[in-house]
């Protein structure tokens, strides 16, 4: 959950494993929700209720650029995992859409990977890029963003801190936070072990090499 820069509350949800859940419009599964503070719809949804976009599998990060635009990490099923500009009333595809497809009313991603190289967490935007963290992929993603899409993705420090959970960008410094996941089961090591990584954007941008460090361990 984000607020946005208009100041409502925006929620991501999966479809509980049951795709047809993302393509109905009444159901909450599979969507991006827009509530206000009080809990209501907000004003303006596209459909006189909670959802502001659907068809949706595992939605996770969300992020703004400085145009407002807002942007949308997703784990996919086995095929690809996705990053995606979203639109209020707009259909992201699944189940009939893994990645981008031709089919009518869909709206394609601006960027798929395969489960190899995502599993994404989450999404922040800093500098004229979006960054996105990856579970089974183990690296950082640096998108650079041109309007309404995003270049080619450079990778960062892969399988040097195992999996990569959520990114923020540090208030008021030319940084970030990000941090891992693997004292769960699917990360196989002990409690204790993750870590809150703080990563200084250098010239604006990450560098090629190494710039973490741990300020502190869970």
């Amino acid at each position: 959950m984000k607020f946005g820069p208009d100041g409502y509350l925006y929620a991501t949800t999966g479809d509980a494993r049951k795709g047809a859940f993302a393509q109905d419009k009444r159901s909450l599964n599979g969507k991006i929700l827009r509530l206000t503070t009080k809990g209501r719809p907000a004003p303006g949804n596209p459909f006189n209720s909670y959802v502001y976009s659907y068809g949706h599998r595992n939605p996770q990060g969300l992020a703004w650029d400085p145009q407002g635009r807002l942007w949308e990490s997703e784990v996919g099923e086995n095929t690809y995992d996705e990053l995606n500009l979203i639109e209020p009333g707009k259909n992201y595809g699944w189940p009939d859409c893994e990645g981008s497809c031709t089919k009518d009313g869909m709206t394609n991603p601006k960027a798929a990977l395969s489960p190899s190289q995502g599993v994404p967490g989450g999404i922040s935007y800093a500098n004229g890029d979006l960054y996105m963290t990856t579970m089974r992929g183990k690296r950082l993603y640096r998108f650079p963003v041109d309007g309404a899409d995003v270049g080619t993705p450079v990778a960062h420090y892969q399988d040097q801190y195992g999996r990569l959970r959520t990114v923020e960008k540090v208030p008021g410094k030319n940084a970030l936070w990000v941090l891992t996941t693997n004292a769960e089961p699917n990360g196989g090591q002990p409690a204790g072990s993750d870590q809150v990584l703080e990563v200084e954007l250098t010239g604006g941008r990450l560098p090629q090499t190494n710039v973490f460090r741990a300020d502190s361990a869970y």
